[in-house]
């Protein structure tokens, strides 16, 4: 045990001495005041040697668990050893103490055992039960006050966590309608307007469902599954209108999961980067899929495009998925389900990328 160690568990000991003190003496005046109304005897001669008992056994109990019990939580039947022993070792200092202070010769504790056998086990009993009243009462309250720090430490990380969230929420939102995604898109509205008025129509018809959709999903903690599969749809319908032929992609939703409960706009940054590192980059475009499955407990979300790879140049997504979007996507992960969601990225088979989202199956 390092010095550290040593003067941390005395730092405990000596607040717990601090804390406890007080109401060790009431009960020991308390005792003290019994005893002289139905035992007799001198009332100032009783308080000595009810305090130097009480105090003593008290002191030993505290000292004894602090040094045998490190985990109350997992310890604390040790009491049963410690508070029987604490108690003895403590009656018979007490009434050494006691003797000692009243200027009573004694023998010890065998020679007033032997002097008054009745009183001296009566006192012996009475001090194992204020013991085990007292430990209780001690343990509970400083269990009490644990739960009490362990519930503010846990509403603090929660409301840390949701604010986490909420921030990260925002941020994707921003980037979700980056001016110029919109002005693109408004621009190939403009010119489609005059050439081809029912394609145009459709094109703003997708782009209002697909901005309503988004703003609807940042202000919301939860989003179904089916509605992120639609808003995607929306999405890529409105880049195949600015990419054209290069680019091609299909959604893969069993319909017994669309009812998923999913963070929102959680895969849109997935299906960002999937354009604008993998198949952007490449002339002749690629393919994106988007699938959904179930893998026993584990709902498994998949972005696979054709684009260009991992090891295309500095505009592709490292292996870790490192990256904005990334980040933001195991951010938003770990506030919502912390170690039961998981993010990866690799190499498509054939070529390409592959991310791959595991979260549990809402029941």
């Amino acid at each position: 045990m390092n010095a550290a160690t040593i003067d941390a568990a005395r730092h405990k000991l000596l607040v717990r001495i601090q804390r406890d003190l007080l109401p060790v003496l009431v009960i020991n005046t308390v005792i003290a005041l019994g005893l002289t109304a139905f035992a007799g005897g001198a009332f100032d001669q009783q308080m000595v040697y009810s305090h130097s008992i009480g105090a003593s056994i008290w002191l030993a109990i505290q000292l004894a668990s602090s040094w045998w019990i490190k985990d109350h939580s997992r310890q604390w039947r040790r009491l049963f050893v410690i508070v029987p022993l604490g108690v003895t070792v403590g009656y018979a200092t007490g009434i050494t103490i006691g003797s000692w202070l009243l200027n009573h010769p004694t023998a010890g504790v065998a020679a007033v055992l032997a002097a008054h056998p009745r009183q001296t086990l009566g006192m012996l009993l009475l001090s194992l039960s204020a013991g085990g009243a007292l430990t209780y009462y001690f343990m509970s309250r400083e269990q009490l006050a644990r739960a009490r720090e362990e519930m503010a430490v846990s509403a603090a990380q929660t409301e840390a966590a949701q604010r986490h969230a909420t921030e990260a929420q925002l941020k994707l939102l921003e980037t979700q309608l980056e001016p110029h995604m919109l002005f693109n898109t408004l621009a190939n509205l403009r010119a489609l307007i005059g050439v081809d008025a029912r394609r145009a129509q459709d094109m703003l018809d997708r782009l209002v469902a697909y901005l309503r959709a988004t703003l609807a999903a940042s202000r919301a903690s939860t989003y179904s599954l089916g509605a992120e599969f639609e808003r995607l749809n929306d999405y890529l319908e409105l880049m195949r209108v600015r990419m054209g032929a290069r680019l091609q992609f299909a959604l893969d939703l069993p319909p017994e999961l669309a009812g998923q409960q999913i963070p929102p706009l959680l895969l849109q940054a997935l299906v960002e980067n999937s354009i604008k590192h993998g198949l952007e980059p490449s002339v002749q475009g690629g393919r994106i899929n988007i699938r959904a499955a179930r893998a026993g407990s584990q709902l498994v979300l998949q972005v696979q495009d054709s684009g260009v790879g991992l090891h295309a140049g500095d505009s592709a997504p490292s292996p870790t998925g490192s990256g904005f979007g990334l980040s933001q996507v195991r951010e938003r992960l770990q506030a919502s389900h912390g170690a039961q969601a998981a993010l990866t990225v690799a190499e498509a088979t054939g070529g390409g990328t592959i991310v791959t989202i595991t979260l549990p199956i809402n029941p």
